[in-house]
Formats: C-alpha cells, sequence, structure tokens
C-alpha cells in the first residue's frame, strides 16, 4: 500500500503515476483485477455507449428511475468540477471518503498489474457502487466500447447513443469502424438499443451476428411531437401527451427515446409507471448540456467537442432566438477536428475568447487562433487568447452588453473551469450602476 494516501487527489495522482500511457486499450488487465476483487452487480445493469448523448441519456434514466422508487447507482465521465462527480448513488454525488475505500481496495487487489488512470479509477467506482446495492446500475461507456473498461460488465440492456467521428485515431478512420467498436457492448439474447436514426451498417451487422435483441429507432421504436408536447411508440408500451425533457436541445428527444425503449426492454424486471416518466424527464438535470443561465447577458455552457456535437449546439443556438451579439469562450483537446467546429460556429459568433487548458492533451490558445485566423470569416469579428476558462470569462463578460449572450463550449475542462465556483449569475455593468 502507497504511504501518505490520505486524501482522493492523493490517490489520482498516484493513478496517474501508474501506468506509462493514459490509454491502452485492452480488458485482460482490468478483468482480472476485477475477479480478484469479485465485482459483481446483483441488479439490472443498464451499460450506455455513443459519441455524444452518452450523459443525458445516464441522467434520464437516472431521474426516472428515481422517480419510480429505485436506488440507483449511476458511472459516467469525465467530471466537469470534481471527481466525486463521475459517481452518483441514490441521485447524490459521491463522497471523497467512499471513493478512497474503492482506490485502497483496488490497490490491494492489483498485485503487480499495471493500471492506466481510467481503468484503476473504473475499477474504485464499480466496487463502491456494487457496494451500495443499487436496483439499477448505470454506466456509461468511456472511449469506445469493445475495450473499454466498463464493458468487464456485461449488461441487461446496452444503449448506443449518435455515432460521429471523433477519437479517429484509436477508434477508427470512418463510421463503420466506430460504430462497430460502440458495438462491442452488445450481449447475444439481451437487448441493445440503438437510438441513432442512420446507424452505422456494422451496429446492425454485429446485432444480428451475436443474436442480440435490436430495439433499432425508427423501426422498433419512435418519436412524434407538436410545439406543446411529444409521444412515443415501441414495443408493447405507449406513451402520450409528455411534456418536454428538461435537457434542452432538439437532440434530446432521440435520447429519451432511447431511455423508453430500454426501460420497455427492461419492465419486467424494472417496471416503471407512466407518471414515473413523465416526472423523471421534468425533472432531470444535467450540467454543461446546452444549459441556459438567464441573466444579463444570457449564458450557455455545453461540452460540445466535436464536430456532431458543435453541429447540435449551433442549431440549438438558433433557435434561441435574437441576441445583439455573441460571444463564445472555446478550448478543446487538440486531436479534435477543429476546422469544421469553426466553420460551423463561426455564422453565429461575435467574438471569440479562445483559451488554454490545464492539460498537455489541449490544443492551445494561440493554436486556436491560428486555426480561426486561416478561414476567411467574411465578417468584422475579434478574437483573443486566455490563459486559462475564467479569465476568457471574465474578459467576455466585460465586453458582452445586457442583450448579448455568452456561449461557453468545448472541452468538459473548458465548462468546467468555469463552473469551478458554481454557476455564475450575471448582471450587465449596466444594471449595477
Amino acid at each position: 500500500m502507497p504511504s501518505r494516501m490520505n486524501t482522493l487527489q492523493d490517490w489520482l495522482a498516484h493513478c496517474e503515476r501508474l501506468h506509462p500511457k493514459s490509454i491502452d486499450l485492452g480488458l485482460e488487465r482490468v478483468r482480472q483485477v476485477a475477479e480478484r476483487m469479485a465485482i459483481h452487480f446483483d441488479c439490472p445493469v443498464i451499460t450506455v455507449a455513443g459519441t455524444n448523448g452518452k450523459g443525458s441519456t445516464c441522467a434520464m434514466l437516472e431521474a426516472i428511475a428515481l422517480q419510480a422508487g429505485y436506488r440507483t447507482g449511476v458511472y459516467t465521465s469525465p467530471h466537469l468540477v470534481h471527481f466525486e462527480e463521475r459517481l452518483r448513488l441514490h441521485g447524490e454525488i459521491s463522497k471523497a471518503t467512499d471513493l478512497i475505500a474503492g482506490f485502497e481496495r483496488v490497490e490491494q487487489a492489483r498485485g503487480d498489474i499495471s493500471l492506466t488512470y481510467f481503468e484503476f479509477s473504473t475499477l474504485a467506482i464499480l466496487d463502491v457502487m456494487a457496494r451500495s446495492n443499487p436496483d439499477v446500475a448505470i454506466l456509461e461507456v468511456g472511449l469506445g466500447g469493445r475495450l473499454d473498461a466498463v464493458n468487464i460488465i456485461d449488461p441487461d440492456c446496452a444503449v448506443i447513443t449518435s455515432i460521429a467521428l471523433d477519437h479517429m485515431e484509436l477508434l477508427g478512420p470512418d463510421r463503420e469502424s466506430i460504430g462497430l467498436e460502440k458495438a462491442g457492448i452488445m450481449r447475444a439474447g439481451r437487448p441493445v438499443i440503438v437510438s441513432d436514426p442512420v446507424p452505422p451498417q456494422s451496429v446492425l451487422d454485429r446485432a444480428q451476428a451475436l443474436g442480440a435483441d435490436l430495439w433499432r429507432f425508427g423501426t422498433d421504436f419512435n418519436y412524434s411531437g407538436d410545439k406543446l408536447q411529444w409521444g412515443w411508440a415501441g414495443r408493447g408500451r405507449r406513451y402520450s401527451g409528455l411534456a418536454y425533457p428538461a435537457l434542452r436541445g432538439a437532440n434530446q428527444l432521440m435520447n429519451a427515446s432511447g431511455v423508453l425503449a430500454a426501460l420497455t426492454a427492461l419492465r419486467e424486471r424494472l417496471p416503471v409507471t407512466a407518471q414515473a416518466v413523465r416526472n423523471g424527464l421534468a425533472m432531470v438535470e444535467l450540467p454543461g448540456r446546452f444549459q441556459i443561465v438567464p441573466g444579463q447577458p444570457t449564458l450557455v455552457f455545453d461540452v460540445a467537442h466535436n464536430p456532431h456535437a458543435v453541429a447540435a449546439l449551433a442549431a440549438n443556438l438558433d433557435a434561441m432566438g435574437f441576441f445583439h451579439a455573441t460571444h463564445a469562450v472555446f478550448g478543446v483537446m487538440a486531436d479534435k477536428d477543429l476546422m469544421p467546429m469553426l466553420a460551423r460556429m463561426g455564422p453565429l459568433v461575435d467574438r471569440w475568447y479562445f483559451t488554454d487548458l490545464p492539460t498537455p492533451r489541449a490544443q492551445t490558445a494561440a493554436g486556436l487562433m491560428a486555426a480561426w485566423e486561416s478561414r476567411e470569416t467574411g465578417k468584422n469579428v475579434l478574437a483573443s487568447t486566455w490563459p486559462d476558462p475564467t479569465r476568457a470569462m471574465q474578459a467576455a463578460l466585460a465586453a458582452a452588453g445586457p442583450a448579448d449572450r455568452i456561449v461557453v463550449f468545448g472541452s468538459f475542462y473548458t465548462v468546467g473551469g468555469v463552473l469551478r465556483d458554481g454557476i455564475p449569475r450575471l448582471h450587465a455593468k449596466h444594471l449595477n450602476a
């Protein structure tokens, strides 16, 4: 046992030093340690993979299950501000002391097996969750699916959300390759919910070859709606007159549809009432997903960090109505496909605040500025660089008028950097005069 491991930060620093790679795809090492720890769940398990929409899907599953009276365990990653956010037990963020105990048990069990930061922390979180005896475990799969550490757990139902181009250096050069990696969470004879309306053929082929119970958006379940309400229909079940999910954005109906399909597929083991569905969708919260904070100026947070997610963000911003000017605080990882993101947001943004982020994986603010300058914007747009998201946000607030909006987007580090001290409540300068 390492000495002087007294705090959660001590353990996280220890995890960062253990393995030469930050990502080492493969399940042999992590499965061996999990078997030594005897990690298992005596409840239905739902795993959620995909490029975008995983966090929202997990949050809606959790909210409905809580309204139905179930004890929930939810694992999501990464976190926005505090590591403890990665584990929620019965709707509450986990305690550092519980996580420390989990880290200690992983350390005792691993022996000389080298684990990455993600593998070590995943094992600790799964151990703490299993010991809490939940009625349902909801597990967000990290990068990919087939070789992700979460995939050591056999799900009773798998959900695959939208599939887009991201992490291509690890998962493959196109949607078909990436889809096949995501399809690795499927299990023979068990339901898999595919909520991407145009899934890669590789996902469908894998489900058929494996003998999984495929629930496909548009075939096995679908939604309809008008401006006031929406409805869902799937195998043997229908919901009508639903209020729109509390999570904003047009893409959330696809995520919610996948959630209702998963709960329908598990209804014999995890029955939920129509009222629990209504209340759960109406009350669900998830910071940083098209999160609008009213004020003067208006503030929008979104962890959109790839072209597909940024396209959804831009469409949602378009639907917000008129603002005098839009200020964008933006920081992102260096491995992202940057130019399509800048191109999609470019017509909406009047002033950019590019920021450095506190990780070596991030693109520098100067690098973002150079990429932006290489594009022909065709309008009088200003841009500046900042050493961290907090100061970028302060600069945007100083320049913004009461009828403007500030959009903070890109990496979890970008949004989390601004949210570090809580949600800002903005009051334009003229209101304080």
